[in-house]
């Protein structure tokens, strides 16, 4: 695990690398990313905009990145989208449209969507402190997940938020469980490291009251200098009137807004 932040461009996703180029690529970014806190703000002042007044500093920046896709046209095109927030109020709204390259491969998905993320984030005109991702960060059969593999190669502070488990194995029942409540998730046979290592949580953001009707978790795990404990405080802070954090909630709707944008043109 390396010491020293230093962006790395050159482990920016490509897709014209073969598939054991792409796994062994995923390797040194695991070996690369920092699953512990690095952060240059108070985690506190991320949902809190009272505890960051409170502290003489501005709240942070936080970036939610979602993606839509424009299957109809020639070629098949991603739209990144991504919405910059601070306080609880969105400051910047950016997307870039951009040819996909390759088909989607589970544990491959960044190949697929890092490059069009990356364009997307060159559009904003302020920095994040803090980047959401719709995917998968460490929860993630190389440890290098979607929100890992950007998070590395900006060198800032990444978490991934995913609807589904895509590797790992829960320490605990899922079902029902009551806001607040987090699971960890732990590596088994399926992950590149060592059987029982935490690799993230998955965290019940809202719940249903009725006990006939159950909300799944989200899977949320650190991408980038960020830790599995703060990455579970994190999403479950932003999650303030939904299920997901309200940064990829609304990079989610914007997403789709301009999907339907660039179909009618």
């Amino acid at each position: 695990m390396v010491t020293s932040n230093d962006p790395r461009p050159d482990l920016a996703p490509q897709a014209d690398l073969s598939r054991e180029e792409m796994e062994a690529l995923q390797r040194e970014i695991a070996d690369a990313a920092i699953f512990e806190d690095r952060l240059e703000f108070e985690s506190d002042t991320l949902a809190s905009p009272l505890a960051a007044a409170s502290s003489g500093l501005e709240a942070p920046i936080v970036a939610g990145v979602d993606q839509s896709f424009l299957l109809d046209a020639e070629p098949e095109r991603a739209l990144s989208a991504v919405v910059a927030m601070r306080g609880g109020e969105v400051i910047e709204r950016v997307h870039a449209v951009t040819p996909l390259e390759i088909p989607y491969v589970p544990g491959l998905l960044a190949f697929r969507e890092g490059g069009p993320i990356l364009a997307a984030l060159e559009e904003l005109s302020v920095e994040p402190d803090l980047y959401l991702f719709d995917g998968s960060g460490r929860i993630h059969f190389r440890q290098a997940g979607i929100a890992t593999h950007v998070g590395v190669v900006l060198d800032a502070p990444s978490v991934g938020v995913a609807k589904s488990l895509l590797c790992g194995r829960p320490q605990g029942n899922l079902e029902n469980r009551r806001p607040g409540v987090r699971v960890p998730i732990e590596a088994n046979g399926r992950v590149d490291a060592l059987e029982g290592t935490v690799l993230g949580y998955a965290v019940q953001t809202r719940q249903y009251e009725s006990p006939n009707r159950s909300i799944n978790p989200l899977y949320v795990s650190p991408g980038h200098r960020v830790s599995a404990e703060t990455a579970a405080d994190v999403a479950f802070d932003l999650a303030t009137s939904y299920k997901l954090p309200e940064p990829t909630r609304l990079a989610d709707a914007y997403a789709t807004e301009a999907k339907r944008e660039h179909e009618r043109e």
